[in-house]
């Protein structure tokens, strides 16, 4: 009886890679949000290139009202790239690499920002070059996370049926037999 007590209940541990139907409508949202943020950062390193700037300048070069070198424009084109790739899988992948990517430009943002005024400013950065990085780190967060990550996921939602097995097929059985409402998760 007492080792009863002390055991937890088993929950269902889920991962972020879970099965997600590639025509459900969250698969639009991941899709969308990769291909934009890849779409802005690709021709932000066009254009960074074709102003040919030094590689590791550290000049005053602007694009778009960024300052920018060629390593930065470089890098803005494989990431785009890299978030176009997601886009044309979609699903999970594009989910998870939105967060990804999403908290590497965050993390970039506060990286570069302790190096604005330092010979290790590589990437030519100044503030608005990290207000841009959090802006888009928190973008591509909102993107990957969206259906995903919440405390009131619908019912029909695939992460809250592979968080919550039995209380889905509760639900799945009473529509089964004609009823409408929803059971609690319990």
């Amino acid at each position: 009886m007492a080792g009863q007590a002390l055991r937890r209940p088993h929950r269902r541990h889920v991962k972020l890679d879970e099965h997600l139907p590639l025509d459900h409508h969250l698969n639009q949202v991941y899709r969308v949000g990769a291909g934009v943020m890849g779409l802005i950062l690709t021709v932000f390193g066009i254009l960074g290139l074709i102003d040919k700037i030094g590689f590791f300048d550290t000049g005053g070069a602007t694009v778009a009202g960024l300052n920018t070198n060629g390593a930065l424009s470089v890098l803005s084109i494989c990431v785009g790239l890299i978030l176009f790739a997601g886009m044309v899988v979609g699903g999970n992948i594009a989910s998870t690499l939105n967060m990804v990517i999403g908290v590497l430009f965050i993390a970039s943002g506060f990286v570069n920002l302790a190096l604005l005024e330092t010979s290790y400013n590589f990437l030519a950065f100044h503030i608005q070059n990290v207000l841009f990085s959090f802006v888009v780190g928190v973008l591509l967060m909102f993107f990957g996370m969206y259906g995903r990550v919440s405390a009131t996921l619908p019912h029909d939602n695939p992460y809250w049926r592979a968080r919550h097995p039995e209380a889905a097929e509760r639900e799945r059985r009473l529509r089964a037999r004609g009823g409408q409402g929803r059971v609690g998760v319990g």
